[in-house]
């Protein structure tokens, strides 16, 4: 089935987003988590936090912890690490969460950090992603998120400052084991909980101070500049007035930043188009009316390695389905859509080959050249709900991809081992699947959800502008690995196997090829001259 073409080109990503993308995650080998370096303050602040929900204004702690830097010199950036944010929700709370099925729940949280230099001030998201918990009987929820939070440079002398703002909370149920669910869904219920430091939290909310420069100061206190964790919005700042001049570092300031606000770079940058794979329809696979194209990137926790790996940006070609309508609900209008896509690399259903380094029970060091290889079809079934009253719009993603992981080369110690030309997991990368019933076989699963309210743009995910996913899997016995008698399949399954592996995935905005957008002062781009997405997007953890 097929889809008409668009008219007229696309508005801008901030405005389209809706149904899903083909996704998936590598397993590749481990970079071992590291003790703090000599020269790092370790912070941890317990703050009160007030977040509305359905039965009210309701009390809740929020305890942020992450590794700093003590002293930084003038623009040089630096990522504050190891950031985990704890919210602890109160019994009420969970009283609000009650679904018929629902069993447990998934969070992603975004802390609005407001950071400030002298009296210029910018203000940051630290996004986090909670690994699924079940739903206490009694008792308060606690939720434990971490992730990739965006590098910082002040851009002169004096302390830099970082206080806790605005608590946004994306929760999502899940059905209990062995309830019955619809084919297309097994989602008894989902909430977004709003929350505002409370009036007495200590010192505004401050949660570390940076003394920048040679002769800045190292005294902690809150900032002498209006509080930045009051800033809203996408500029986030106060202070001087933006004149829309380049600073004193010779670049434009973002729009929204104060003269030599401090500098909030996303995940460090996006990689250089030369360091990633051509992402383009050809002969072999033309496209079609409904053909889009996007790069993915991601981390994969390795629970016995007690540390995360990297998928480097990859290519996938997705064919889009047609929505349909679903089951009847007397609050919204639902519709439903199914997609496939596959990997593209060298005609190849294939990642490209990469590279990556781990300790191998904890201390010799292992070097691993591999690809992720998909067995069959991809597919993307989103559910699309427009809330009546307001009509506010909810897509909820799944993904169910089926592959394995080959490894191409191997290194221990800096001895190369001969794997062979057949060393790869047994099975497929597996998850838990929502609707075991309709999607039986070993896959990944991975979930999105993307809500957009009328006059507003969208957050989470959705297919059109990307954004992240998230699921659990676990990592087959490894079979075929060694040659000339020697097996390594012990070796490896020993090393990396097992379940409870929380993986997230970040997909880009893609390129419709019917209708692209190229960049342009009215439009960003979407696409490139030669029908490529124009983004690449950056991992998150």
């Amino acid at each position: 089935m097929k889809a008409t073409p668009a008219a007229a080109p696309r508005p801008s990503r901030s405005r389209v987003r809706t149904t899903s993308i083909a996704a998936f995650v590598v397993l590749a080998a481990l970079v071992p988590t590291t003790a703090a370096a000599t020269g790092t303050q370790e912070v941890e602040t317990e703050l009160p936090y007030v977040c509305a929900l359905p039965s009210g204004q309701l009390p809740a702690t929020v305890r942020v912890s992450a590794e700093f830097p003590e002293r930084a010199r003038a623009g040089e950036a630096f990522t504050p690490s190891g950031v985990t944010t704890t919210v602890r929700l109160p019994a009420e709370a969970v009283a609000d969460l009650a679904a018929p099925d629902a069993a447990e729940v998934r969070a992603a949280t975004r802390l609005d950090v407001g950071v400030a230099q002298n009296t210029a001030t910018a203000t940051a998201t630290w996004r986090g992603t909670a690994e699924p918990v079940a739903l206490p009987e009694t008792g308060p929820l606690t939720l434990v998120a971490t992730g990739d939070v965006p590098s910082v440079a002040g851009r002169g002398d004096g302390d830099l400052t970082f206080s806790a703002g605005a608590l946004a909370i994306d929760l999502a149920l899940g059905a209990a084991e062995g309830a019955a669910t619809d084919a297309a869904t097994a989602d008894p219920g989902s909430l977004t909980v709003d929350c505002t430091l409370a009036e007495e939290a200590p010192e505004r909310g401050l949660l570390a101070t940076v003394p920048v420069g040679t002769g800045a100061p190292g005294a902690s206190g809150a900032p002498s500049s209006p509080d930045p964790a009051g800033t809203s919005g996408a500029s986030g700042a106060s202070g001087a007035p933006d004149d829309g001049q380049p600073d004193g570092t010779g670049e434009p300031r973002p729009e929204g930043q104060s003269e030599r606000s401090p500098k909030v770079l996303e995940n460090g940058g996006a990689p250089d188009r030369d360091d990633v794979p051509p992402c383009r329809y050809d002969e072999q696979h033309p496209p079609t009316d409904v053909s889009l194209n996007a790069y993915i990137t991601g981390y994969a926790n390795v629970n016995k390695m007690k540390g995360a790996a990297y998928l480097p940006p990859s290519c996938v070609l997705i064919e889009q389905g047609l929505p349909e309508p679903g089951p009847p609900d007397p609050d919204y209008l639902i519709f439903d859509t199914v997609s496939y896509a596959d990997l593209h690399y060298e005609e190849r259903k294939q990642t490209p080959p990469f590279e990556a380094t781990f300790l191998s029970f904890d201390f010799a060091p292992v070097k691993a050249t591999m690809v992720m290889e998909q067995t069959g079809p991809m597919r993307i079934d989103s559910r699309m709900k427009i809330r009546l009253s307001d009509f506010t719009t909810i897509t909820d993603t799944y993904v169910r991809a089926p592959l394995v992981l080959r490894v191409l080369d191997l290194e221990v110690n800096g001895t190369p081992l001969d794997v062979g030309s057949g060393c790869r997991t047994r099975t497929s990368l597996t998850s838990k699947d929502p609707d075991p019933a309709h999607f039986p076989g070993d896959h990944l699963v991975l979930y999105g959800r993307g809500e957009q309210t009328v006059g507003l743009p969208a957050t989470g995910y959705l297919l059109l502008s990307g954004g992240a996913l998230s699921g659990e899997m676990s990592v087959p016995a490894f079979t075929g690995c060694g040659s000339d008698g020697e097996d390594l399949d012990r070796l490896l399954t020993a090393s990396v196997s097992g379940p409870g592996n929380f993986v997230k995935q970040v997909q880009g905005q893609t390129c419709a090829i019917a209708a692209p957008v190229f960049p342009s002062p009215e439009n960003e781009g979407q696409c490139t001259e030669d029908l490529q997405p124009y983004e690449i997007p950056v991992a998150e953890r």
